[in-house]
């Protein structure tokens, strides 16, 4: 593909945002739009022998500003759309690179550079990783960056986020050059079973990388270290070792220089397992809320929800596999010659695969979601019991409901929702108060 294509819009895209990015972003929450720190357990939560949970549910949800639910609410609702824009903005850049030929235009670029088809591969990928990126960069620029900053959830100023950007691109050029020539050669050498053993790779890359993410991943964009303050770190790991974690530090991540949201993780393996919060948990939880969150991430863990997961998502990578076989041949014994596809093993063909992907995925959108929700529901249930925190969880709940609508309906849960909403965690953490109002005891989160 000759560069007159890529530079105009290289150009066009990085001016549009210049000129659009305002001179430093406006760090943090704005006012009165964050959810409340919760200081008390609000009167109709309080302990007592007549306690009800529906009834605790609402004074906990009582609590949050109008205004604030009002933001949260119009964030979360509008990320709806950017789903369907999602798609579709993906659909019409592969079509134009199929449309016009660009792809074939980088096979030929990479076939002129070398005749190692490894080789052409990496290059191939190369050249459709940056041009994409370029693409798509005024929608994610406006997602990533604009639309986080109007509601108050992003930190960065625009060149530390462009950045990270740039850094993401690296990643993905050696991530997914390795990938490309390992799939590509795959198609290459068994052109009858191409679909099962793309499937097969494709599931152990995807367990690499899980795998590997924390330790060798995460350090490019945010710097971990270990958490010296016992009040934090001792309740968490008598937690792990209660339930079977080996973990012997707790770490401890800057997400605050991106992001306000809180979150917190247990992941890896072996020497790559790792018990980590961020430090906007750190700063915004009580103890409590901290080590309600820290429970339910190490239920993650415990029920070997990575594992489930990889499986679940090895099944659905393989029915994607056999989708892949139909679907392709159908499209390209009917615009393979216009698009100058030679056939599955030719790297132009990529954009198609991309467009095949993206019609899978968003058609399963509500079962992936409904997946990923009932694993999260089963984490907040080891998570209450664990850590015997329900008003820290509610606490929890309330913040994170910042960017996630607290109290959506049955069918808008069911599709658009990959956790429980807030209104059922805290109702679920009530139900569980309900049941064990013996720990409720003054000084625990929120006591009077």
């Amino acid at each position: 593909m000759r560069n007159r294509y890529t530079l105009p819009v290289l150009l066009f895209s990085v001016l549009a945002c210049l000129a659009l990015a305002p001179a430093q972003s406006t760090p943090g929450q704005l006012p009165g739009t964050a959810m409340p720190t919760i200081t008390s357990v609000p009167r109709g939560a309080l302990a007592s022998p007549n306690f009800n949970p529906d009834t605790a549910t609402d004074a906990y949800l009582a609590l949050i500003p109008a205004v604030a639910k009002a933001r949260s609410d119009a964030y979360f609702e509008g990320g709806y759309w950017m789903i369907l824009w999602d798609f579709l903005y993906a659909v019409a850049v592969m079509l134009i690179l199929l449309n016009l030929r660009w792809s074939a235009g980088m096979r030929n670029l990479a076939e002129r550079v070398t005749r190692f088809k490894p080789l052409q591969t990496l290059l191939y990928w190369a050249q459709y990783l940056v041009l994409t990126t370029v693409l798509m960069f005024p929608l994610s620029v406006y997602e990533g960056y604009f639309r986080e900053h109007k509601y108050g959830l992003a930190t960065q100023t625009f060149g530390p986020w462009l950045w990270d950007q740039i850094k993401g691109l690296l990643v993905g050029l050696v991530l997914g050059g390795i990938a490309a020539m390992v799939l590509f050669g795959v198609v290459r050498r068994v052109r009858r079973t191409w679909w099962i053993w793309g499937a097969a790779v494709s599931i152990l890359l995807a367990t690499i990388v899980v795998l590997i993410a924390p330790v060798y991943i995460v350090p490019i964009f945010n710097t971990a270290k270990r958490l010296d303050d016992p009040k934090i770190t001792e309740p968490i790991l008598r937690m792990a070792r209660a339930n079977g974690i080996p973990a012997r530090d707790v770490f401890e991540i800057d997400a605050s220089k991106q992001t306000t949201r809180m979150s917190a993780n247990v992941s890896g393996f072996g020497r790559t397992m790792r018990i980590t919060l961020n430090d906007n948990l750190l700063r915004r939880g009580s103890p409590e809320e901290i080590q309600a969150v820290m429970g339910h991430e190490m239920g993650h863990y415990v029920l070997d929800h990575i594992y489930n997961s990889i499986l679940f998502i090895g099944v659905v990578i393989v029915i994607f596999f056999a989708f892949l076989r139909w679907s392709l041949e159908a499209s390209l014994k009917r615009w393979g010659e216009k698009w100058q596809i030679r056939g599955v093993g030719d790297t132009a063909v990529l954009p198609l695969v991309i467009l095949l992907g993206s019609i899978f995925f968003f058609v399963l959108t509500p079962l992936l979601n409904t997946y990923t929700r009932a694993q999260e529901h089963e984490a907040d249930m080891f998570g209450l019991n664990a850590s015997r925190q329900p008003d820290g969880f509610a606490q929890a709940a309330i913040h994170l409901g910042e960017y996630r609508k607290m109290s959506p309906g049955t069918v808008e849960e069911w599709l658009f929702f990959d956790h429980p909403s807030g209104r059922h965690r805290i109702h679920d953490a009530m139900v569980w108060k309900a049941q064990n109002l013996d720990v409720a005891q003054p000084g625990s989160a929120g006591a009077p």
